[in-house]
């Protein structure tokens, strides 16, 4: 079971190296930050499929940390994109 485990860790690992050769060629800011979000997803999938296989518990503090992480960075690249921070919650209507 645990070689299943390590060949599917593998096989994302592989995603991981797709999605950087995009966040590296680009063309276009949000499909840098899709290629780093792709990279994060498959990496927290990585993390939890060795947490599994090892019987390592703090490997799952990691991918969690590594979740929130992806998070905060998208609601960043969304409000940094947009012209004026339009949609920024923290901005008052007039």
């Amino acid at each position: 079971m645990t070689d299943l485990l390590f060949m599917t860790a593998a096989a994302l690992l592989l995603t991981v190296a797709a999605s950087l050769v995009r966040v590296l060629r680009g063309p276009t800011r949000p499909d840098r930050m899709m290629g780093a979000q792709l990279a994060a997803t498959a990496g927290v999938g990585i993390l939890l499929l060795l947490s599994v296989a090892t019987g390592s518990p703090a490997i799952l503090d990691v991918a969690l940390v590594l979740a929130l992480l992806a998070a905060f960075a998208a609601v960043a690249f969304v409000k940094a994109a947009s012209p004026d921070g339009v949609g920024d919650p923290e901005e008052e209507t007039p």
